[in-house]
């Protein structure tokens, strides 16, 4: 088996500062899953991949005092979705590399950033998302600070859609095809009630 890639810094940044529509606007980060809410399942799985955590969401940081968390707000007004979670963190920290995932998918890969960071470095890309395979899962984004100015234009001219920036990007897609469950993410309580049956079979 070839030595792991030697990388750099990496601040992973989980996003949880969405309106969860369909949750009827509930915290979709603090929803139990197999007795635990989902940002644990999720924290547990990246602290040891990464070098820091941090949480971005628009509610009171006194909501998530039980993670110990630093918790960082939308640096752009109106909830603007995963890339300005993204920019907020690349603004916060001064990591090379920072790594975006949503709150609402607990069955993430234990070399999540390994395989990111090594289709990173092979495309020689600016940032890196996932595919399963079947579609590419855009809120989980690998980027490097380079992508800043782009970013903050990209949200200045009032523009939302996460593929269509990260089209714009050099991008690299990390091939998750044989782990296509891992992104298997809650928009609705069926959606939850599902994973719960996945965890109960340990299957995630």
């Amino acid at each position: 088996m070839p030595a792991p890639i030697p990388r750099p810094d990496i601040t992973a940044v989980i996003l949880a500062g969405g309106k969860a529509r369909r949750m009827d606007g509930a915290d979709k980060a603090l929803l139990t899953l197999a007795g635990q809410p989902l940002l644990a399942h999720i924290i547990a799985v990246l602290q040891p991949q990464v070098t820091e955590i941090l949480l971005n969401s628009n509610r009171p940081a006194e909501c998530y005092a039980h993670f110990s968390l630093p918790v960082i707000a939308d640096a752009i007004a109106d909830q603007p979705g995963p890339l300005a979670g993204l920019l907020s963190a690349l603004l916060a920290r001064d990591s090379d590399l920072v790594l975006a995932v949503p709150c609402d998918t607990p069955c993430l890969p234990a070399d999540l950033v390994t395989r990111m960071y090594a289709a990173l470095e092979a495309e020689h890309a600016d940032v890196c998302s996932v595919s399963d395979g079947a579609q590419l899962h855009a809120a989980f984004m690998l980027a490097r600070r380079s992508v800043i100015p782009a970013l903050q234009s990209y949200l200045a001219a009032g523009k939302r859609k996460v593929q269509d920036w990260l089209h714009e990007q050099k991008l690299a897609v990390a091939d998750f095809s044989d782990r296509p469950e891992a992104f298997s993410n809650v928009n609705t309580a069926q959606d939850l009630h599902r994973l719960e049956q996945r965890f109960n079979s340990h299957e995630c």
